[in-house]
């Protein structure tokens, strides 16, 4: 299986812009530059995209792991901070913190947290990410 997703870019590093699209239709040339990456401007950047393709990822994992356990989550709620770091080299992702709120009927605390950790280590986007990945998992009753 492959999926694709495609960026065009114009002009220098501060005063160029560029647009990013997927196979899918879900950005279709969407905006990005500069500053929406490092100035606060509305708009994506990359960091962003990976953050919602962690949280996706990982949400999709861990039912999966829930579900091998004979447990259906009622809703999971995932939120990933993907840090940038100006490194010697150049900017490197060097974090992704996953905020996991999620309300699992039957699941006791120990084995909700077991199974978001070993989803943690499971997904393949956390496979593919050389950063540091963190979990805070909270249990709803």
């Amino acid at each position: 299986m492959k999926k694709t997703a495609s960026a065009v870019w114009q002009g220098g590093l501060k005063d160029g812009k560029g647009l990013l699209s997927t196979e899918s239709g879900a950005l279709k040339q969407n905006p990005y530059g500069f500053n929406t990456r490092f100035e606060g401007t509305p708009g994506t950047n990359p960091e962003e995209l990976i953050g919602a393709a962690h949280a996706g990822c990982f949400s999709m994992a861990l039912s999966m792991m829930l579900g091998e356990e004979g447990l259906t989550a009622d809703r999971i709620d995932t939120i990933a901070e993907v840090t940038l770091d100006k490194q010697p080299d150049g900017f490197a992702i060097t974090a992704v913190h996953l905020i996991l709120k999620a309300k699992v009927p039957g699941a006791s605390e120990a084995q909700f947290k077991e199974i978001a950790n070993k989803a943690k280590a499971g997904c393949p986007v956390s496979k593919v990410l050389n950063a540091q990945i963190s979990l805070d998992a909270t249990l709803l009753s």
